[in-house]
């Protein structure tokens, strides 16, 4: 079984992640979880990005190559799952972040527009 889509699409989670890590760090909306990644950040963007690229090419590779084996195959699944439940808590970090940034900017109007927003979804 090959499983390139899905080691492309996790590559493309992957730094996604470090992007919007980037943005939320870097905007002071949210801290870098990881102490390891965190130092890195501190070192420069440049460095955090890079390590990011580093170990999802690695990772790429080695899912690439023996992608045949039932390890594989089930490790893309959990980190697909893991790299899901990542996407969905930047997307509430987005959405505290427009409650802040605006709630401030509108107070009055912003409340009754995001409980609609959440209302819909």
């Amino acid at each position: 079984m090959h499983l390139f889509r899905e080691v492309f699409l996790l590559y493309s989670l992957n730094l996604l992640d470090a992007i919007l890590t980037l943005v939320w760090v870097k905007s002071g909306v949210a801290p870098e979880a990881n102490q390891l990644m965190a130092s890195l950040m501190e070192e420069s963007d440049f460095a955090f990005l890079g390590m990011k690229i580093l170990m999802g090419t690695l990772a790429a590779v080695v899912l690439l190559r023996w992608g045949d084996r039932k390890l594989a195959r089930v490790g893309v699944a959990v980190a697909l799952a893991v790299y899901v439940c990542v996407m969905g808590v930047h997307l509430l970090t987005f959405l505290t972040a427009i409650d802040q940034v605006t709630a401030q900017a509108i107070p009055q109007q912003v409340p009754e527009i995001i409980g609609y927003a959440r209302a819909a979804l």
